[in-house]
């Protein structure tokens, strides 16, 4: 498979005729490629920033995030595939919990290679099986809310992702010294908004289920059609994307194209190799399909930390904040925290805290509850156990438990006063890169 691969690979790309770089020696599990030396003295340094450093989009994450996948190479061109499955069986108690076995995850192949000595070109494509493992409704959890199922909206369950999350084309360009300019076009991608989306980030690697604040944080990293333009330095990157801020539809299969509509601005710093963080605004003015006239600010920060831990472990941490303000749903709150504490490669510990402050619209509760706003807060604990590398991926097997307490008010719909639930999963993910 990899010789054909590389065959294609090549075949597409020798009429470009680019000019060879020296290979990189490692990506994350969503990095690219490879690059020039990173101690040159000319502009193009600037694309010798750490491949480990790109996340989900054009978000970037910090330098010391572990590399993984599979990367073939041809010429100066090089091809890398990463992907992240989970399946297993999911319950949640409560009178609004559910259950049922579910998939989730994510399947990436990416190209990219130089077009001179000051510029390069990436190629994406990210595909999810959830709108066949996760079904129509996705699977339960707790006072999670965001987008529809046969019209009506979704209430206590995580949608699916859409069968395409990402395809997109990613341009880097060399300015002056220690400057540069990136620029990315995607029907189907992410805008510059919100930290690096929970399917990609190392703190939730070993988790296979949403944060309830997702609709507060990243649900924009499924957006169809986005452009945005970057400048950045070695150490900071200033983004400004135009974008369709309509939530998908509800058929997972597709392209949901419309004309952008709407902005986000975001700024990251990389301050050292362990820290990246960053701010973002958003305006989105027609983002949900069963109320299109109500716009809606998004206001977001988080800061990640990740470090090695001895030879073959790392622990990779978020504290992220983000605002939604609506004109007619009010003004409310998410704060999460979560760890992903990987001890010797084989063993991970995870953990996810969270409080998102929501109302009556989010949660579909009855016209008895019209007006209300309500702290939910979910707390979850898991373990995984990774069973070797078996070529290039690694599979596992994991379990995870949470609890939601229940606000008073709410238990005469939800029931107990602190419902439990859980999930027991395999997991197949890339392997380490191999240096």
């Amino acid at each position: 498979m990899r010789t054909l691969l590389a065959a294609f690979l090549s075949a597409l790309l020798l009429p470009l005729h680019v000019q060879a770089s020296e290979p990189e020696t490692g990506h994350s599990h969503h990095g690219h490629g490879a690059s020039p030396k990173a101690d040159t003295d000319d502009a193009s340094h600037i694309l010798a920033l750490p491949m480990a450093r790109e996340a989900s989009g054009t978000a970037w994450q910090p330098d010391a995030t572990p590399h993984a996948g599979m990367q073939l190479s041809t010429g100066p061109w090089s091809l890398m595939f990463h992907e992240q499955l989970f399946g297993g069986y999911v319950a949640q108690g409560s009178e609004r919990g559910d259950r049922r076995f579910a998939g989730t995850g994510w399947l990436m192949l990416m190209a990219q290679g130089p077009l001179g000595d000051d510029s390069r070109l990436g190629l994406r494509l990210m595909l999810s099986p959830e709108p066949a493992t996760a079904g129509g409704r996705g699977y339960p959890l707790l006072f999670q809310s965001g987008e529809t199922y046969d019209g009506q909206r979704l209430h206590d369950r995580q949608h699916p992702h859409d069968l395409f999350m990402e395809a997109a084309v990613t341009y880097t360009q060399a300015l002056a010294p220690g400057w540069g300019l990136q620029l990315y076009a995607a029907p189907v991608g992410e805008p510059a908004l919100g930290p690096v989306a929970a399917p990609h980030r190392a703190s939730a690697a070993a988790d296979p289920l949403a944060a309830i604040g997702h609709h507060w944080l990243d649900s924009s990293h499924i957006s169809f059609g986005v452009l945005t333009a970057a400048l950045l330095t070695p150490t900071a990157k200033l983004e400004l994307s135009w974008f369709n801020g309509r939530e998908p539809d509800e058929n997972r299969w597709d392209f949901d194209l419309r004309v952008p509509d709407s902005y986000a601005l975001r700024l990251t710093t990389n301050p050292t190799r362990n820290v990246s963080a960053q701010v973002s605004y958003g305006y989105l003015p027609s983002h949900d399909p069963l109320e299109p006239d109500e716009p809606l600010h998004r206001l977001t920060a988080s800061v990640m930390y990740h470090r090695p831990l001895g030879a073959a472990g790392h622990w990779a941490t978020t504290a992220a904040f983000g605002r939604n303000v609506g004109e007619h749903s009010g003004d409310t709150n998410a704060f999460l925290l979560e760890s992903n504490l990987d001890l010797d490669g084989r063993n991970v510990l995870f953990g996810r805290a969270e409080y998102v402050r929501k109302n009556d619209h989010d949660l579909v509760l009855p016209e008895a509850f019209h007006g209300s706003t309500f702290d939910t807060v979910g707390l979850s604990l898991g373990y995984l156990r990774n069973l070797g590398t078996w070529g290039d991926f690694v599979p596992g097997i994991g379990a995870r438990v949470s609890v939601n307490p229940v606000p008073e008010r709410l238990r005469e719909v939800y029931g107990p006063a602190l419902p439990v639930g859980g999930m027991v999963y395999l997991r197949l993910a890339s392997a380490p890169m191999k240096h």
